[in-house]
């Protein structure tokens, strides 16, 4: 296997129609990424495949779909307007501009390479702020909400008083987040516009402490699942200097991607400070009552932060492989799990004529109904299994003129590259178990 580097990811990633740098026609805008094609399906994927692991499989854990704009309150009780900033320098010679706690201040510039040109620490706002309304002034002040956590918060008495949950029970939520980052790098890794994937569990003050290592365990639990290898994933804890003050433990699963080992998700003992803080501002109690022991408290929060733009760079980097096959040739493969792959089932005609080419786009149009699917009648054959090699495609089904005679297929395999010759009416179950069964080798 080569080297696994950003760059190869990232030509992979426009050769083969998985993301795309934002406006790119008028120069690309920093920060910001489209999803082509296989990237929105593998994106898509990813999140149908959290949201039945929170939701579907957990019977306490409700959905719940908040609005990106939100009061403006909301963010001062959270503690973003007041708080959440880092502190940014500019190079005044190649005007880079640099957090100043990454960087030495009294080094040279990193780009430029020139000493003594670095303007004075300031803080630098994380929130995009926008207005609302006719009049843009202090009182139409909105922001684009930096995370999707107090969307959850904010709504927690209503999901109370509408569902019928009791404590302990947990609300999940999917949707984009927006902050205004000093620098952004390592391609989708760091951006301004990111989707993240959160649950915050509801539990009753000292339960915390069985909730908390509980969803520590289910979310390592979740990446073995997603067939991603255990040795590139690994637990950090927060030290007394990266704790937040108002958290009582937090942990991240770090995965080790191109770049070195990074923050995938975060799970977090929030304590009670989120609901009474929007107590306090909104002037609306935010307590439970336990309708069997009448006791009425402030709930305690157990948080699960992934991000599924990050969830996608690993899903990519987990699965980017270079085999060398016999002659020498490289052979370029995504080994995604079957569930993640963006197309799951290929089929490919070996020639366009005497009919072979109708039986294969029949065969295909059924199986939408099961996979997604793909359909290639353009080149040889070997090239053919290359392109679905590229995309992480784990079968790949050829008709060929045995099939007129006897309506048996040839499936290949992704990962291994063997091929069974099976009857055309078998395909779904043979597929369905070898899904079920996958295991990365």
């Amino acid at each position: 296997m080569g080297e696994v580097t950003m760059d190869k990811i990232v030509s992979l990633c426009k050769r083969r129609g998985f993301i795309f740098q934002s406006s790119e026609i008028y120069g690309g805008l920093n920060g910001s990424y489209d999803y082509g094609p296989m990237g929105v399906q593998l994106k898509n994927n990813i999140r149908d495949f959290w949201w039945k692991e929170m939701t579907q499989m957990h019977d306490d854990i409700v959905g719940l779909d908040s609005s990106i704009l939100m009061a403006a309150k909301v963010w001062e009780a959270s503690g973003h307007v007041g708080n959440f900033s880092d502190p940014m320098v500019d190079c005044k010679e190649c005007k880079s501009r640099f957090r100043s706690d990454q960087i030495n201040l009294e080094a040279a510039c990193p780009v430029c390479g020139n000493k003594g040109t670095f303007t004075e620490p300031k803080n630098f706002n994380l929130m995009f702020e926008t207005h609302i309304g006719a009049n843009s002034d202090d009182s139409s002040v909105i922001y684009l909400r930096p995370e999707t956590a107090q969307g959850i918060y904010v709504n927690f008495k209503n999901v109370v008083a509408s569902s019928r949950v009791k404590i302990p029970f947990g609300i999940a939520q999917i949707g984009k987040s927006f902050r205004n980052e000093i620098t952004t790098k390592n391609f989708i890794f760091r951006s301004c516009e990111f989707e993240q994937m959160e649950m915050q569990f509801f539990c009753k003050p000292g339960d915390d402490e069985k909730w908390f290592p509980y969803w520590r365990e289910q979310r390592m639990a979740f990446y073995e699942k997603m067939g991603i290898r255990a040795d590139h994933l690994r637990w950090h804890q927060h030290g007394p200097k990266e704790l937040a003050f108002y958290a009582k433990d937090a942990y991240d699963i770090e995965f080790l991607f191109p770049m070195g080992w990074q923050e995938l998700e975060g799970v977090h003992s929030r304590t009670d400070y989120d609901l009474t803080q929007h107590t306090k501002f909104s002037g609306k109690q935010q307590d439970y009552l336990d309708a069997v022991t009448q006791e009425r408290y402030i709930p305690y929060v157990v948080e699960t932060s992934a991000g599924l733009t990050r969830n996608v760079l690993m899903a990519l980097s987990d699965a980017y492989d270079e085999e060398v096959l016999e002659g020498g040739e490289i052979r370029t493969v995504l080994h995604f799990h079957p569930k993640l792959a963006p197309v799951t089932v290929a089929v490919l005609p070996l020639v366009k004529k005497d009919g072979i080419s109708e039986i294969a786009k029949e065969l295909e149009e059924t199986l939408r109904e099961h996979y997604t699917t793909f359909y290639d009648q353009g080149g040889a054959i070997g090239r053919r299994y290359r392109r679905m090699d590229e995309v992480g495609t784990p079968y790949c089904v050829t008709i060929d003129y045995d099939t007129k005679e006897d309506n048996s297929v040839t499936l290949r395999f992704r990962d291994s590259m063997d091929q069974v010759r099976i009857p055309m009416s078998e395909l779904v179950t043979t597929i369905d178990k070898a899904t079920k069964e996958y295991k990365r080798k």
